[in-house]
C-alpha cells in the first residue's frame, strides 16, 4: 500500500509558531483536496482532549485536526507528558494514562518507546495522502539527542523533509536560526529544506537584507515571513502570551492562574466577544484590584498542590471575599474539587498529605482515585446557576479527572448525564457551581445565557445576535490558513513534500 507523503516543521525553541503553522498547512492542503493528517509523536502540555473513544491526545493536535477537517483520533499523539510536579509527569500513551515519571526516569525509557511512535504514524500514513509533522522544542537541545523520538530522531525514522521556524518577535531570529542549524549533525542540517521567519510586524522590505544574508550562511531558503496575527484558537500549553494581554469589556471573566493549570483552553471561547475580556490572577494582589463579573478556577494537574499554593498567595483569602461581596463562581474538573469541602488522597495520587480541606463554597467530597477516568459525555441541565432557567436544556463535554465527587446532604448537582450519572454542584443560592465538564462554554445556549445574566446585573443591554462556537473556530482557522498561505512560497513547499 502506498504510504503518505510528509513534511515536518520544527523550531528554532519553544512557542514560536510551530502549532499553528502546522495547523494552518493542514488546512491549505486539505483546500487542495489532499487528506492531510497531523502528528507529534510527543507533546508536553497540560491543555488535552478526549476523543470520541475516550482517549486523551494534546489540544494542538486537535486543532490541526480540525484544520485538516477530520476527527481526532490519538495516534496523531501517542506520547503525551502532562507535568504535575517541578520535576515529573504523568506519561500517557496511546490515549491512556501509565506512569509517573521524572524527567531524568523518562529520557532514559524514551528508547522504549519508538515502536509506539511508528506504529501511530504508520497508521495515519496508510489512510492519508501527507502527514504534516510538529517538532518539539528546538532539535538543538543537544543534551536531549539520543533517543529523539520528537525532532531529528523522529525526521529520521520517518524520512522527512524539514522546515525550520524562527519567531522574529521575541529577538534574535537570525542568530536563532543559524545557530539551531549549526549544531545540527552534518546529516540532520541535509533534512532542513527551508526556514520560516513568523510573527513579523513591520515592512518586510527591511528584512530582505538579513534574509539575503543568512540563507547564504545556512544554505537554505527562506520560505516566507509571516505576520503577527492574533487569532482566537486555543493555546498548545501555559507557555502563551494569553497571561499578559490587556483588553478592554463590559463583562470581565477572571480565571484563577493555578500553578498546575490545566485546559485553561475552556475559557478560549469568551475571545469572541468584543465586549467581554478575560483577565488570569496569579496572587492575592491581581485579584484584589480586579473588578471581575465572574471567577472561574480551571483545571488542575495537582488539585492538592494548588490549594496550598492559593493559601500561601492568599488568593483563596481573596476568592472567598470576592463572592461575599456577590461574584458567582464556577470550578472546572480540578477547579471543581477545589471548591468542596474536603479533598481525600488515600493513594497519594497526588501527594502524601492524605487529605486537604477546600474553599468550603460547596458541600461536597473528592476522593482522589489512581485509575483515570477519560470519558465524552452528554446529559442535561438540573440544578439551575443563577437562575439562568437553563434547567432541563441540553449539556455536552468531555471528563479527565482521577477523583470522585460526592455532594453531602441535598446540594443539587449541575447536570444528569445520559449514562445515569450526576455530574457538578450547585449551591443553594445558585451563586457557586462545579462541573467535571470541559468545554461547559462550548455549548453555545449555556454561555450565551451565562454572558446575557452577567450582564443584566449590570443593567447592560444584551446585544446582537447569538455566537455559534463552531463557525466562528472555522473561521479563525480560515483566516490563519489565508495569512499563511498569502505570506509563504507554496509552490516551494510543495515541492519539498513532493506532490
Amino acid at each position: 500500500m502506498k504510504k503518505a507523503k510528509n513534511i515536518m516543521f520544527q523550531g528554532t525553541g519553544s512557542s514560536v509558531g510551530k502549532s499553528l503553522l502546522t495547523a494552518a498547512v493542514c488546512r491549505i492542503l486539505n483546500n487542495k483536496g489532499y487528506r492531510v493528517a497531523p502528528y507529534k509523536s510527543q507533546n508536553m502540555a497540560l491543555n488535552s482532549y478526549i476523543t470520541l473513544d475516550g482517549k486523551e491526545m494534546g489540544r494542538a493536535q486537535v486543532v490541526q485536526a480540525e484544520c485538516a477537517r477530520i476527527e481526532p483520533q490519538v495516534e496523531m499523539n501517542p506520547v503525551l507528558l502532562k507535568p504535575n510536579s517541578d520535576v515529573g509527569c504523568q506519561v500517557i500513551l496511546n490515549g491512556k494514562a501509565e506512569f509517573n515519571m521524572n524527567a531524568v526516569e523518562y529520557h532514559a525509557h524514551k528508547a522504549k518507546l519508538t515502536d509506539v511512535v511508528m506504529d501511530a504514524y504508520n497508521m495515519l500514513a496508510e489512510s492519508h495522502d501527507i502527514i504534516a509533522i510538529e517538532g518539539a522544542g528546538s532539535p538543538a537541545e543537544i543534551n536531549l539527542r539520543d533517543n529523539d523520538i520528537v525532532n531529528m530522531g523522529l525526521a529520521e525514522m520517518v524520512d522527512a523533509p524539514v522546515i525550520l521556524i524562527g519567531d522574529i518577535d521575541r529577538g534574535g531570529v537570525f542568530a536563532s536560526i543559524y545557530g539551531t542549524i549549526k549544531l545540527l549533525a552534518p546529516e540532520e542540517q541535509a533534512r532542513i529544506k527551508g526556514f520560516i521567519i513568523n510573527k513579523f510586524r513591520g515592512d518586510v522590505e527591511l528584512l530582505k537584507p538579513g534574509i539575503e544574508m543568512i540563507e547564504e550562511k545556512v544554505g537554505v531558503p527562506c520560505l516566507g515571513v509571516i505576520p503577527y496575527q492574533r487569532l482566537v484558537i486555543d493555546d498548545e500549553d501555559s507557555v502563551t502570551e494569553r497571561w499578559d494581554e490587556q483588553r478592554e469589556g463590559v463583562i470581565t471573566i477572571g480565571v484563577v492562574r493555578l500553578r498546575h493549570i490545566s485546559n485553561f483552553t475552556d475559557c478560549t471561547v469568551f475571545d469572541m466577544y468584543p465586549d467581554v475580556k478575560v483577565e488570569y490572577y496569579e496572587n492575592q494582589r491581581e485579584l484584589h484590584r480586579a473588578d471581575p463579573d465572574l471567577i472561574v478556577i480551571p483545571g488542575s494537574k495537582n488539585t492538592i498542590d494548588d490549594i496550598v499554593k492559593l493559601r500561601e498567595s492568599r488568593l483563596e483569602e481573596e476568592i472567598l471575599t470576592k463572592h461575599a461581596a456577590g461574584v458567582p463562581v464556577i470550578g472546572i474538573c480540578g477547579g471543581y474539587q477545589i471548591l468542596g469541602d474536603e479533598i481525600c488522597d488515600p493513594h497519594c495520587v497526588e501527594s502524601t498529605v492524605g487529605s486537604i480541606k477546600g474553599l468550603g463554597l460547596l458541600n461536597m467530597r473528592t476522593v482522589l482515585e489512581e485509575e483515570k477516568t477519560t470519558t465524552r459525555v452528554a446529559g442535561h441541565i438540573g440544578a439551575d446557576f443563577l437562575n439562568m432557567g437553563l434547567s432541563g436544556s441540553a449539556i455536552t463535554g468531555y471528563e479527565i479527572h482521577m477523583g470522585e465527587t460526592t455532594p453531602i446532604d441535598d446540594t443539587k448537582s449541575f447536570s444528569t448525564l445520559e449514562d445515569g450519572r450526576f455530574d457538578g454542584a450547585v449551591s443553594a443560592d445558585g451563586m457557586v457551581m462545579g462541573t467535571y465538564l470541559h468545554g461547559v462554554f462550548d455549548n453555545d445556549a449555556f454561555r450565551e445565557k451565562l454572558i446575557e445574566t452577567l450582564k443584566k446585573k449590570k443593567n447592560i443591554a444584551a446585544e446582537g445576535e447569538a455566537v455559534d462556537f463552531k463557525a466562528f473556530k472555522e473561521e479563525q482557522y480560515d483566516l490563519l490558513a489565508e495569512t499563511v498561505e498569502n505570506n509563504l512560497d507554496m509552490q516551494k513547499l510543495m515541492e519539498i513534500i513532493g506532490v
